[in-house]
């Protein structure tokens, strides 16, 4: 019997493996040498269909304790994501669900229809004191369903009723839908936005984040953005060793030219699952790359392929991950980008339901 890994990657998906959640005692494994012979059915087979459901949480908010992660409360519309990055190291979250880290994570996607109503609601706790929110903290809050849904836009909204500050982080173009709103939060400094490039070759990213925007929509959104006078930040999230840290200078000069403010960078985390997920993509898409990305990324991670220390997880030890952090040192500060953006205001922040409260 064939598993998944004995047919093609999908069109426009990130990986070809859909193995069993880590919780699940049982694992289907589909037999694909029964459509050798029948070019229709395989053609199906590689159209995988994305599929929606609603996600009932009772909360939006999710509280972050890492000393990693440089924000307390994140807020999420979306579990799963469309984009189909396959080195992405949320998903073994929807392993919780019963779902696939692989093809599941790109095909069954949970949108929180009533997350305005539940971020509204969490505003106005009369315990809560103000100080900022990320959106997303997990999955891309602009994904392309988004364009349809408006959920994000509907927070944000919120956000600009109340005065409460926000930090986004994307990597998708479709944020340029919502400069209304972020140009009226930056006029208060209660919003920055970080955009996510990994590379300016398309022909990369069309394979590594097959449903992203490109770079050089990323790029005009960057200008877009700091034009209006939005706070902008440039993530080179992840570098991957041996595949797109030779572009580091490129990203970050391109990126200031857009008029970015400043810049970080991660390290690629491969959590669970995700380490067989991107060596398969590795093997599928860059197979003269696979074992230089694959010995260079365990030489920043102490022999392994990921590591969950706090501290190390984000950017490696050794001399490979201090190269990569020393080329980034230099390049921010060659191009401007060294410096960090002011902290945003929490001096607007009233409760949504302000008025109610005088009576």
């Amino acid at each position: 019997m064939c598993s998944d890994s004995d047919r093609m990657i999908p069109t426009g998906r990130g990986t070809r493996l859909n193995q069993s959640s880590r919780f699940e005692a049982t694992e289907i494994s589909i037999d694909w040498s029964q459509l050798e012979h029948d070019d229709d059915l395989r053609d199906a087979q590689r159209r995988e269909k994305t599929q929606y459901f609603e996600d009932m949480s009772r909360s939006v908010i999710s509280e972050n304790d890492s000393p990693d992660i440089p924000y307390r409360y994140s807020l999420n519309p979306y579990r799963g994501c469309l984009h189909g990055c396959s080195y992405c190291y949320a998903r073994p979250s929807h392993e919780y669900f019963g779902f696939s880290a692989g093809l599941d994570f790109e095909t069954k996607i949970f949108v929180k229809k009533a997350a305005p109503r539940l971020f509204h609601r969490w505003l106005c706790r009369r315990s809560y004191h103000a100080e900022p929110v990320m959106m997303s903290g997990v999955t891309d809050c602009y994904q392309p369903v988004e364009r349809a849904l408006n959920i994000t836009r509907q927070c944000l909204a919120v956000a600009a009723e109340s005065g409460q500050p926000m930090t986004v982080i994307t990597k998708n173009a479709l944020i340029r839908r919502d400069l209304d709103l972020l140009t009226e939060l930056a006029r208060r400094n209660l919003v920055r936005v970080s955009l996510s490039i990994t590379s300016l070759d398309q022909s990369l990213t069309r394979v590594l984040e097959p449903r992203t925007s490109s770079p050089r929509a990323r790029i005009e959104a960057i200008q877009e953005l700091s034009s209006a006078g939005v706070p902008v930040h440039v993530m080179i999230a992840p570098i991957i060793p041996g595949l797109n840290d030779s572009e580091i200078p490129g990203v970050l000069e391109a990126c200031a030219d857009a008029g970015a403010r400043s810049a970080s960078h991660i390290l690629v985390r491969l959590p669970h699952s995700v380490k067989d997920i991107f060596s398969d993509w590795l093997q599928q898409r860059r197979p003269d790359h696979a074992e230089k990305v694959l010995s260079r990324l365990a030489a920043s991670r102490g022999g392994k392929l990921n590591d969950t220390r706090f501290g190390r997880r984000m950017r490696g030890t050794g001399p490979m991950a201090e190269q990569i952090s020393q080329l980034f040192a230099v390049a921010t500060r060659r191009y401007g980008l060294d410096q960090k953006l002011p902290p945003l205001s929490v001096d607007h922040f009233l409760p949504p339901d302000r008025q109610r409260r005088l009576f």
